[in-house]
């Protein structure tokens, strides 16, 4: 059984790491930054694989950006955008991932608190994301968080809601299939 679940665990931080680089660069403006699905995804990964698997997926896409392949919103990657005014936000997501999962784990995935859990992790990303924002621009506060966090709570709030919901849906049906690792 070891073989299957390090298979499955390979195969679905494989899927959804190439799932972060199709969807990552789609964004829609709304502004001077885009809503992008990287952290859909992240939600949804953090769902399928738990903190380690996530983790990983995330820190490949991450990595796949900063060497230069256009993974990052709006078809952007390499080294200048991540040290760029929103590349906080990217390095950010490491910590989303990690405080997600965690919060999930050790309240056996329930539904709930999952999504708190992620409410959490996206507030510890705003955080700093905004931060790094403001030093990179030397701008004030509340023109970071007006630019960088309020157009994107509702937003960010809905991916997580559908990020749980389907990540149940997908849960259930690859546990039917036999092709989750028993717990």
């Amino acid at each position: 059984m070891q073989n299957k679940s390090t298979i499955y665990q390979l195969t679905t931080c494989a899927i959804m790491t190439a799932l972060m680089c199709i969807l990552g660069p789609m964004s829609i403006p709304i502004g001077p930054i885009p809503v992008s699905f990287t952290n859909f995804v992240i939600f949804l990964a953090v769902y399928l694989l738990g903190t380690k698997g996530a983790t990983i997926s995330y820190l490949i896409y991450l990595l796949l950006g900063t060497v230069g392949l256009p993974v990052f919103s709006g078809y952007a990657g390499g080294l200048a955008k991540l040290a760029g005014p929103t590349g906080g936000y990217l390095v950010s997501f490491i910590l989303l991932t990690l405080i997600s999962g965690i919060i999930m784990k050790k309240f056996h995935a329930n539904a709930i608190i999952t999504m708190i859990g992620m409410t959490i992790g996206m507030v510890v990303s705003y955080l700093f994301g905004t931060v790094w924002f403001v030093l990179q621009m030397q701008c004030s506060v509340w023109y970071a968080l007006t630019v960088c966090v309020f157009p994107f709570i509702l937003v960010d709030l809905i991916k997580i809601f559908v990020a749980v919901g389907l990540g149940k849906s997908i849960r259930l049906a690859l546990s039917k299939a036999k092709l989750l690792p028993q717990e």
